[in-house]
């Protein structure tokens, strides 16, 4: 089954279910990039169970999250300003798996 790069970003209140929305994102495979974001690969039918197991964490009445699939061209087209991603959470070789 091919696999979709995607992003995850969030914005979630409590901070509850935010521990849990990251915890589905490790467990899926993602890799944390900054506080409220994840990127990594996922089956595209783990991609839309992810979406799912996060609606159920989180109050849709003031939460967010943003989950988008992105292909390799468009990725290699992203561009990286400033400080870029968290040198705590990200080295060199988690990096080079996607840029």
């Amino acid at each position: 089954m091919p696999s979709i790069l995607t992003w995850i970003i969030y914005d979630i209140a409590e901070n509850k279910a935010r521990s849990k929305v990251a915890k589905a994102c490790k467990q899926a495979g993602l890799i944390r990039v900054q506080k409220s974001v994840f990127l990594g690969r996922l089956e595209s039918n783990r991609f839309d169970e992810l979406g799912e197991i996060c609606r159920d964490l989180i109050d849709e009445e003031s939460d967010r999250i943003y989950l988008f699939p992105f292909c390799q061209e468009d990725f290699r087209r992203i561009k990286v300003l400033g400080q870029g991603f968290d040198k705590k959470l990200v080295n060199d070789e988690i990096l080079a798996k996607f840029f």
